[in-house]
C-alpha cells in the first residue's frame, strides 16, 4: 500500500484490511474483487490484484505464513527488490538494504554530495547502502528505519532541514556548498481528465454496488465516450474488471 502513495491515505485503508484479512489465508479466502473494493481510492488497484495473488500464493506454496527468505518473497506476485528487502529486514531483522525513494536521497546527499539520486537505483548505489549496514540483522534493520525517517522528515526534497539533521556535519552535499541537481526536472503528473482519471470513475462505479453494472451506467460517469471505452479495455486487460454478456461488467471474482 506504501508504494507510491503517502502514509497519511495508507494508515486508514491499511487498519480496515487489517481488521478484515489479519491473515494471507484470510485475503486468499476472499474474492479478487473484494480486494479491488476495500482498496478503495488508494490509487493504482492493480496493487490489490497482486496482494491477493501474492496471499493466495503464501497460502499454496508457504502454508499460510509469510516466507523470511528474501528469494522467496522476490517470487511472490507482485513483490519487487524494494518490497522484498523492506519485509526481510523489517519483519524479520535480517541484514538487507531498503532503497526506498527517501533512503536514496539521503544517500544521494550525505554520501555522494549530490542533490538528489538518479531515477532508479544502480549497482553502485546498492553496494554503498549494503557497506554501511551494521553487520548486525536487527541494528542493520533499524538503521534502515531511522534512513526513512530521516529523508521523510527531515531530508525532505524540496525544504530539507539541515540545522535539525544529526548527520549535518558529515553531509557530502553541504559540505560543497548545496550543488543543484544535475538531473533534468520532472514533469508533473497530471490526474485531472487522464486516462487515469476515467479508470477511476469506473471502478467507483463498480465498488459501490454489489453486482455488475450495465455500459450505459458506466457511460454515464464519464462524458468522453472513446475515453471511456479505452479506459474500460484497459481494466479488462488489467483483470480489474471482468465482462459479462449483455454489456454488463464487474469487478474480478
Amino acid at each position: 500500500m506504501l508504494q507510491q502513495t503517502p502514509v497519511a491515505r495508507v494508515l486508514p485503508a491499511y487498519e480496515r484490511w487489517i481488521a478484515r484479512w489479519p491473515t494471507p489465508a484470510a485475503l486468499a479466502a476472499a474474492t479478487a474483487g473484494d480486494a479491488v473494493r476495500a482498496w478503495d481510492r488508494l490509487g493504482y488497484p492493480r496493487r490489490a490484484l497482486r496482494l491477493h495473488a501474492a496471499a493466495t500464493t503464501i497460502v499454496v506454496r508457504h502454508s499460510g505464513e509469510v516466507p523470511a527468505d528474501y528469494a522467496q518473497l522476490r517470487a511472490l506476485p507482485g513483490v519487487g527488490d524494494y518490497t522484498a528487502a523492506a519485509v526481510a529486514a523489517f519483519a524479520f531483522r535480517q541484514r538487507h538494504a531498503v532503497l526506498d525513494t527517501n533512503v536514496r536521497r539521503v544517500l544521494a546527499r550525505a554520501v555522494s554530495g549530490l542533490a538528489e539520486p538518479s531515477s532508479a537505483p544502480t549497482m553502485a548505489e546498492r553496494r554503498a547502502a549494503s557497506e554501511l549496514l551494521p553487520d548486525d540483522g536487527e541494528r542493520a534493520a533499524t538503521f534502515g528505519v531511522a534512513l526513512m525517517e530521516l529523508g521523510a522528515l527531515i531530508c525532505r526534497a524540496r525544504v530539507p532541514q539541515c540545522d535539525r539533521c544529526p548527520v549535518a556535519h558529515r553531509c557530502a552535499w553541504r559540505q560543497a556548498g548545496y550543488p543543484p541537481s544535475a538531473l533534468p526536472l520532472r514533469p508533473g503528473q497530471r490526474y485531472e481528465g487522464t486516462d487515469r482519471q476515467a479508470r477511476g470513475a469506473v471502478l467507483a462505479i463498480l465498488r459501490a454496488q454489489p453486482g455488475p453494472a450495465r455500459l450505459a451506467q458506466l457511460r454515464s460517469a464519464w462524458p468522453d465516450a472513446v475515453q471511456l471505452d479505452r479506459a474500460l479495455d484497459g481494466l479488462v486487460a488489467d483483470g480489474l474488471v471482468e465482462p459479462l454478456p449483455r454489456s454488463r461488467f464487474q469487478l474480478p471474482t
